[in-house]
């Protein structure tokens, strides 16, 4: 089953956080996500409760291998969105933004056709 947007969103900042720094804290994640703490430690809790996450001893806080299965696939679509829309002409941010809605709504089958869409004229442009 697929976790609701907001558990996306924590698992996909513990992802992009965890590539930047070897530790992952809750304070690191309310800080990305401009979230009070007492929220994002409320989110830790559900996503420790779904085994998304581990927290050690210390509060580091690390993505389970479902966790970070969902994390790499928002990850994956936000980044192939943004790359079309910017494509497309819109500017980074606003694509950027965009993405961010988009990622949690599209279907498999639709982001596999965008990604072939895209790598297709990839391959086009480098043979230009």
């Amino acid at each position: 089953m697929r976790p609701q947007q907001s558990a996306e969103n924590y698992l996909e900042t513990i992802l992009m956080l965890s590539q930047k720094e070897n530790h992952v804290h809750s304070v690191d994640i309310a800080n990305a996500l401009g979230y009070s703490k007492p929220s994002v430690s409320v989110a830790m809790k559900n996503l420790k409760a779904n085994d998304y996450i581990t927290v050690d001893s210390n509060g580091h806080i690390f993505l389970t291998e479902s966790g970070r299965k969902i994390a790499q696939n928002v990850y994956d679509c936000h980044t192939l969105i943004s790359d079309w829309l910017i494509f497309l002409g819109v500017d980074e941010e606003t694509a950027a933004n965009d993405a961010c809605g988009m990622e949690h709504s599209i279907s498999e089958k639709s982001f596999l056709a965008l990604k072939k869409h895209l790598e297709e004229w990839k391959k086009t442009a480098a043979d230009v």
